[in-house]
This record gives C-alpha cells, sequence and structure tokens, in this order.
C-alpha cells in the first residue's frame, strides 16, 4: 500500500520504517501509547499518506486532526493474515537481544512502542492465542467500518489491483500491475539474517577481544608494547 499511495502521487507514506529512521518519532508514538497529546501535524510534516502500524491504530484520532482525509482499510483472509504476522512483524519482537537494548537504548524504547502501540493496545498482549488475535482481526474491521463515514471509507483487497483503489481516491490507474513487496518470504528472509548477526556478533566480538588481547601478550613478551 505504501508503494501504491506514493505511486499514486500521495507521498512519501509514512511507514514504521519512518519510526525507524527518526529516534525522535519513537519517543513520540511511545507518548501515545501512553495516552499523552501529540502534535499529529508535527508528526506528519512532509507526508501526505500514512500506512501500518502504528499510525493504523489511532487511525480515529488522525481523521479528526486530518477531515480531509480518507481512509482505505485493506483486508486478507484472516487465517493467513495471522499466520503471516506471527511468523514476520511479531516474530521481530525477539530479534533484537538484551545485550543490544542496553549498547542501543533505541532499539529497547522502539521495542516498548511496538508492544505499547500494538501488541497491548490492539491485542490485549495476548496475539499468541490465535482464536483470540482472529476475533479481533474481525472486531476491528467491524469497529473501522462503524467509525469511519462510508463517503471517506475503502474497504479493500489488494488482489482487486488499482481499479477500487484509484476509483475511490479519484486518480487515474497506472499502467503497470499493482505493487507486490513486503511479501512473507521476503521479510522472513531479512528477520533470519538480523537474527544471526545479532546472535553473532557477541561470539565475534569477544573472539576479537581474546584475539587481541593474545596479540598484546606477545608483543609484550617481545618488548613491542610499552608498560
Amino acid at each position: 500500500m505504501k508503494r501504491a499511495l506514493e505511486e499514486l502521487g500521495m507521498g512519501p507514506c509514512y511507514h514504521m520504517e519512518e519510526v525507524m529512521r527518526h529516534s525522535g518519532h519513537v519517543d513520540m508514538w511511545r507518548d501515545v501509547g501512553q495516552v499523552r497529546t501529540v502534535d499529529w501535524h508535527r508528526l506528519f510534516a512532509g507526508f501526505e499518506s500514512s500506512v501500518d502500524f502504528p499510525a493504523s491504530v489511532v487511525y480515529r484520532e488522525l481523521m479528526e486532526a486530518f477531515p480531509d482525509a480518507k481512509v482505505v482499510h485493506t483486508v486478507r483472509d484472516p487465517d493467513r493474515w495471522y499466520e503471516s504476522t506471527l511468523e514476520t512483524i511479531y516474530g521481530a519482537r525477539t530479534l533484537v537481544p538484551g545485550w543490544l537494548k542496553r549498547i542501543v537504548p533505541f532499539t529497547g524504547r522502539f521495542t516498548e512502542m511496538v508492544d505499547l502501540m500494538v501488541w497491548d493496545r490492539v491485542f490485549d498482549g495476548r496475539f499468541e492465542d490465535r482464536d483470540y488475535a482472529i476475533a479481533r482481526y474481525h472486531e476491528w474491521t467491524a469497529e473501522v467500518i462503524a467509525n469511519v463515514p462510508p463517503e471517506r471509507l475503502l474497504v479493500f483487497d489488494v488482489r482487486d489491483g488499482w481499479e477500487p483503489l484509484c476509483d475511490f481516491l479519484g486518480v487515474l490507474q497506472p499502467a503497470g500491475e499493482f505493487p507486490r513487496v513486503n511479501d512473507r518470504e521476503s521479510m522472513l528472509r531479512r528477520f533470519r539474517f538480523a537474527r544471526v548477526a545479532t546472535r553473532s556478533a557477541p561470539v565475534v566480538g569477544a573472539g576479537f577481544v581474546v584475539g587481541v588481547f593474545a596479540l598484546v601478550r606477545r608483543l609484550r613478551g617481545r618488548g613491542g608494547v610499552a608498560e
């Protein structure tokens, strides 16, 4: 959806990636998660649209802050949604080990923000309960339909392609196919790489330190290092 909206001239589009790029945004979203006041116009300055967590969680607040905005609520097969989310973005919660949170405080603040805004706020800390999470999926769609005026809402399945989205937004339909990026397999590949990197880094670092100390001892024995 991010790629599609940007292709339709509604970019840049705010996405979780932007939160990861801007340390200050993490703190602002933590404030939102702790029910503190946030200047939405400041947070979204320079952006023409937004998708994904955490912005989608506060769609009602954003509707008030941006009264001319339209809402596109994407849907898919609930069972496939759950399996994909469990493996990808929920599974990503374990990517950041404790040592990295201590060395890079931003990573700890980021994971805390995601828990506050998504797993606790939307799923009440029960996402691993498959039946409960899928029930919340259906409830969320019903809540969106109930809260958004029909003229401002499109319930959209990306498999339907450009036509319903372009008709709703009042823009011309692009010639190319609807974009498909960040699919389940590509995300899992990135997560596997990140998991290996974060788990092996302490070992590599420890090996480097041991090697340095061994070299220093040898040089000292040869008179090559001053005390």
